[in-house]
């Protein structure tokens, strides 16, 4: 389905970054959908600067960024025999995932309940989307959710109960945001790891980041999400 139209941001996120800036770079604001909506337009995503993600609210533009770009992603061997053991599901587990993602459990962990209830709402409205990836017995043992605007999807955060199943979600993703071979689409990752680097994540300054972001949110959405 076509998002829902969203009104005018109250916030106006077309500043001026520099190009040596931090990663954080301004703090504030709300998690309206339209506030969040917009910020990704301009390159920033919200994560809060306080313990485990608590308030208050910070807005990030990393310099370099982890991207996946189209023909990049890698697909070893084994992860093509792994794929095999897991069914792959879109949009059918939203909240499941991004609960997955916010365990506290895990080293990192900055998704708070108000940041998992912004998300939903952008869910409902047809902006965010979640990639499942389910084991034989029907368990939610992976996945990933993050914001898609035309041929641009900002991925958030992604877990895994059994051994390659966020591999397989990123997998499925990079499927859909680069099924057709559109060069403009771009699958954003926020940083790069080793664990993403292996995938075929690349980065790129944050000027290039902020040139292919404009073109990839004015390119035509993938058929997948929906």
């Amino acid at each position: 389905m076509s998002p829902v139209s969203l009104p005018p941001s109250r916030y106006d996120f077309a500043i001026d970054v520099p190009p040596d800036a931090d990663d954080f770079v301004v703090g504030g604001g709300d998690l309206e959908p339209a506030t969040v909506i917009e910020a990704y337009r301009n390159g920033f995503f919200p994560m809060g600067m306080g313990e485990g993600g608590g308030p208050p609210m910070g807005w990030w533009s990393p310099n370099p960024r982890g991207v996946l770009l189209a023909g990049d992603h890698h697909v070893s061997r084994s992860l093509r025999r792994a794929r095999t053991r897991f069914e792959v599901t879109v949009d059918s587990a939203f909240d499941e995932v991004v609960a997955g993602c916010a365990d506290p459990g895990r080293d990192g962990a900055w998704i708070t309940p108000v940041i998992a209830a912004a998300y939903a709402r952008l869910h409902e409205l047809g902006w965010a989307h979640s990639v499942e990836v389910w084991n034989a017995a029907g368990d939610l043992v992976g996945g990933l959710y993050g914001i898609a605007i035309g041929g641009f999807f900002a991925g958030e955060s992604m877990f895994h109960r059994e051994t390659d199943a966020s591999k397989v979600a990123l997998w499925a993703t990079a499927d859909i945001v680069f099924g057709d071979w559109d060069e403009e689409r771009l699958f954003d990752v926020q940083w790069q790891t080793p664990h993403l680097a292996s995938q075929g994540v690349r980065q790129v300054s944050r000027t290039e980041y902020l040139d292919r972001l404009a073109h990839a949110v004015r390119a035509e959405a993938p058929v997948g999400w929906g």
